[in-house]
């Protein structure tokens, strides 16, 4: 092949990295302006809770955009277990990857970094961590990506990571192998979507197996019942919240229960 024709291809991807970058600058604008992102929102203002069991947990926060928090100029849940709460987070969050274990393509040319959950929870050096709360993610129900099957085993050699289902269960396996930790997976607030919700169902499949704890804002319909008016102003669209929305609607749930699943769980996760 011509020195010519492999300029082609090249100069094709740098055209479209361009106009991504262009699109996703004026987005990150647009977002910033949401009456959700007001700076009354910002953790930074928002006072300390009381101690409790999440006092000083080094706790590893796994995920995708919603972990990052990609509609609320980068603070999400994370920065308020922090500042409210004393956690000592680890942030491992990646805006288009996916749970099952493969590259994201989109996500590596407008993000610098297209590596699943999977490869990334494997690079933590982390000596210990007390627990890891995963995102279930979204992407991997967009993308309509395989649900595939719970294995019959608990080897790590055994889980299909080219499915949702095999990688959750390798990313369970890998965390109580690696940090003897509890495992907890959190979902998105109610959506439509029926590869999510399927998702959903087969946590519950996996907390049956794995005894992993569960932080469901997918089915709570108690939850899920806020007028249109807050809707608009707690979520950018139907999976990002705002910074109000983690504040005032996500956060309140997943403190209460990741120190219930704490509390019950102790030492009893290995």
């Amino acid at each position: 092949m011509s020195k010519k024709a492999l300029l082609i291809p090249a100069a094709a991807a740098l055209s479209l990295y361009l106009v991504r970058q262009r699109f996703l600058s004026a987005e990150i604008v647009k977002r910033a302006m949401a009456a959700g992102n007001g700076e009354i929102y910002d953790y930074r203002h928002l006072p300390k809770h009381e101690p409790s069991v999440l006092s000083g947990k080094k706790i590893l926060f796994l995920g995708s955009s919603v972990t990052f928090g990609a509609a609320s100029e980068g603070q999400s849940f994370v920065e308020l277990f922090e500042q409210l709460d004393g956690v000592n987070a680890i942030k491992e969050a990646k805006s288009g990857t996916t749970l099952v274990d493969q590259i994201s393509w989109s996500a590596l040319l407008l993000f610098g970094n297209g590596s699943s959950y999977i490869t990334r929870l494997k690079k933590q050096t982390a000596a210990d961590i007390d627990c890891v709360v995963c995102q279930l993610s979204t992407n991997d129900a967009t993308k309509n990506l395989p649900l595939g099957e719970i294995s019959a085993s608990r080897e790590l050699s055994s889980f299909d990571t080219s499915t949702v289902t095999g990688a959750m269960e390798y990313i369970i396996r890998f965390s109580k192998d690696r940090w003897n930790c509890p495992v907890v997976f959190y979902t998105g607030s109610c959506y439509d979507s029926e590869p999510y919700l399927a998702m959903v169902r087969r946590l519950y499949e996996l907390q049956r197996k794995w005894q992993i704890g569960i932080i469901d804002l997918y089915t709570d319909e108690e939850f899920n019942q806020i007028d249109p008016e807050t809707y608009d102003l707690y979520m950018y669209d139907p999976i990002h919240p705002t910074k109000a929305g983690y504040a005032q609607w996500w956060m309140p749930k997943m403190e209460k229960d990741l120190i219930r699943i704490l509390s019950e769980q102790g030492d009893s996760h290995v």
